[in-house]
């Protein structure tokens, strides 16, 4: 029997992160409810980020933190594909917060988010605390990391955040980088096309992505805030992707969850090729194959690999053989 491709293709290695390419943002209680109910119906083609940060009214953190716990544990969350964002670093909740979502849906969440750095030391620190919380809580497993970027420290620190342990997201945070720029960046450039051509933000996001894929981790870009416009959402997601390699984005209302995903989504054609190569590559034991008048080998089957993952991930039909690699 062939090996699987994840077995025969990267000899133990670190593979690249697979995961949604639309994150789907919810703080309330009534919204993380609606968005659970979603995801169940249009199935796990997208993650939901239950808020802490922005989600929690002031005085009441632990509460909120608690009612997170609650959402992640009960049975609307089938797909366990749920992450947490906690509070930043400077703000006195944050180890409160892991300290009830670690031990109280640790084995469940996909992903804890941190927002704001302005070092990677903030980071290295947070990152620390969360594995200590949860080998006190007996979790075995890796809780991966998405850190925001949307500071100059963190954007001057990118590559050493990318770098650090259970990292798995590179997050562009888009309006407080703005912000943080003293007026010189224009209000225009908070909306399409101005946060693709202004140059500060063009630089800013080109090295979020270049520190994320050399560091093996998955860049997400920031939300489109014409939140009804599906088709200003696609065209983001698509400019994002084609123009600067951006891989996932963020979405703030359930109308842009299947413009990010189709827009991200990969070519159907180049699938239907990546599937034949890859199902004639098992047949020859991931030797050397010729398709179409093409030599291949483990580095084009590492390519189709990936592409047939996140093309599965996106909902697109592949073959059975395929999708069962894929399952």
């Amino acid at each position: 029997m062939s090996k699987h491709p994840a077995e025969a293709l990267f000899d133990g290695e670190r593979a690249f992160p697979v995961i949604p390419t639309c994150e789907h943002f919810a703080g309330s209680e009534k919204l993380i409810g609606k968005a659970l109910s979603l995801q169940s119906k249009l199935g796990p083609v997208f993650d939901i980020t239950m808020d802490c940060e922005d989600g929690a009214a002031t005085g009441s953190e632990k509460q909120h933190a608690e009612m997170v716990v609650a959402m992640q544990t009960s049975a609307a969350n089938e797909h366990n594909m749920a992450g947490v964002r906690i509070h930043d670093y400077t703000h006195e909740a944050w180890k409160q917060d892991v300290d009830i979502v670690v031990p109280g849906a640790g084995d469940r969440i996909a992903y804890i988010t941190i927002p704001k750095p302005t070092a990677a030391s903030q980071i290295a620190e947070m990152i620390a605390y969360i594995q200590d919380v949860a080998k006190k809580a007996g979790i075995t497993r890796e809780i991966p990391i998405h850190v925001l970027i949307e500071t100059h420290g963190a954007l001057r620190e990118c590559h050493q955040i990318a770098a650090l342990p259970w990292m798995q997201v590179l997050d562009f945070g888009l309006m407080d980088f703005i912000s943080g720029h003293h007026g010189v960046i224009p209000a225009s450039a908070m909306k399409s096309p101005g946060q693709f051509e202004h140059e500060l933000l063009r630089r800013a996001k080109a090295e979020v992505c270049a520190a994320a894929l050399g560091a093996g981790v998955v860049p997400a870009h920031n939300v489109t805030l014409d939140l009804k416009n599906a088709y200003q959402t696609y065209q983001d997601a698509r400019r994002a992707n084609q123009d600067f390699g951006f891989m996932r984005m963020w979405s703030i209302y359930p109308a842009q969850i299947t413009p990010i995903v189709q827009a991200m989504q990969p070519d159907f054609s180049e699938v239907q090729v990546a599937c034949e190569i890859l199902l004639a590559a098992s047949k020859a034991n991931w030797g050397p194959i010729q398709h179409a008048g093409d030599l291949h080998d483990r580095a084009t089957y590492r390519y189709f690999w990936q592409l047939v993952q996140r093309a599965h991930t996106s909902g697109q039909a592949l073959p059975d053989e395929v999708t069962a690699w894929c399952s």
